[in-house]
């Protein structure tokens, strides 16, 4: 039976139809996760359900979305999933600090904010740790996060360069066979750094920053034999390093550097037989202090819902498989 409660006032401003978003997409998907439905009706906004936990849960979200909208904040239908499953877990109190920390500015001055609790908890540990490992699924803004906070320390003058680095495996890192320049070999391995680089300084400043070698972007085969002091230094895709690979660019770390791992577990690319370097770095450096192991899951993606429901689907087929693994072996 549906439950009508008291409704939450609406005054048809902005602010409203912010709030339901283009084509009603917001509270749309309000309605889908929480199963409750959401009307206007003689200028009230009304929730209705059989569940009333939810539907207080559905009234007590829009407050604090409509309170976010009045402070000139944004919402759409990624933070009204953040939203659900903070108030899910008792925790809804805490979106408001998500809007209370700027990360970085872009180019265009757009502040850069976490957008997940496990964001924030990413970005805290790659301020007060030296070596912070980001391992997540797609989505979860692992790379993303990692340039926003080299470009910060690179502004506050905390390093005078940043090193961007991923490994280039489907080409085995032996580069010779594609054709022009170093820079046009290696373009389509390193595209999504250069992507959030550009978006941060601009695409002019960032190509007079490599001209003055404050930005250099290079496979991690390049990093080998030398020393990285007063840098940032991002190393991508890390789940394709082999572990010769991952030791060689760990040891790359000179002083007053700071170093963040980004990677997926659950998309390694590398030749059959070959362990990966990350896998094996975060077993072997777990527990050692001044490193960081920050695990981002399917509660962090803020891209389109679906890769939420993607990720989770994958990580069911996965745990399903590892569980008929098992059984077969005790058979």
């Amino acid at each position: 039976m549906t439950e009508e409660l008291k409704g939450v006032p609406g005054d048809g401003t902005r602010q409203m139809q912010n709030l339901f978003g283009t084509g009603d997409e917001n509270i749309r998907r309000l309605e889908q996760l929480l199963h409750v439905h959401i009307a206007l009706r003689g200028g009230e906004m009304v929730v209705e359900g059989a569940d009333a936990p939810s539907v207080d849960l559905a009234q007590a979200i829009i407050r604090k979305l409509m309170a976010l909208l009045m402070r000139g904040e944004r919402v759409d239908t990624a933070l009204v999933q953040v939203a659900v499953s903070l108030g899910q877990k008792g925790e809804l109190d805490q979106l408001d600090s998500l809007f209370q920390e700027v990360v970085a500015t872009t180019f265009r001055g757009r502040p850069i904010r976490c957008k997940t609790v496990g964001q924030r908890e990413y970005v805290h540990a790659i301020r007060k740790h030296t070596l912070t490992f980001g391992i997540g699924p797609a989505g979860t803004g692992k790379t993303y996060l990692a340039m926003a906070m080299a470009v910060s320390a690179l502004k506050s003058k905390d390093v005078e360069r940043i090193v961007l680095t991923r490994p280039a495996v489907e080409a085995g890192e032996k580069l010779g066979f594609l054709p022009g320049d170093l820079n046009q070999k290696v373009d389509p391995y390193l595209r999504p750094l250069y992507d959030a680089m550009f978006e941060m300084l601009g695409a002019e400043t960032c190509q007079r920053m490599q001209e003055r070698g404050v930005i250099e972007v290079a496979p991690l085969a390049y990093m080998r034999g030398r020393t990285l002091s007063d840098a940032f230094i991002i190393l991508d895709e890390a789940q394709n390093t082999t572990q010769e690979q991952m030791k060689m660019f760990l040891t790359r770390m000179g002083f007053r550097s700071k170093i963040v791992v980004t990677g997926d577990p659950s998309q390694i690319d590398l030749p059959r037989g070959k362990r990966s370097g990350l896998v094996e770095a975060v077993q072997v450096l777990e527990g050692v202090p001044d490193i960081a192991i920050t695990r981002l899951t399917h509660e962090d993606v803020v891209r389109h819902e679906l890769v939420q429901a993607i990720v989770r689907a994958y990580d069911a087929h996965a745990a399903g498989a590892k569980e008929e693994s098992l059984n077969a072996a005790d058979d």
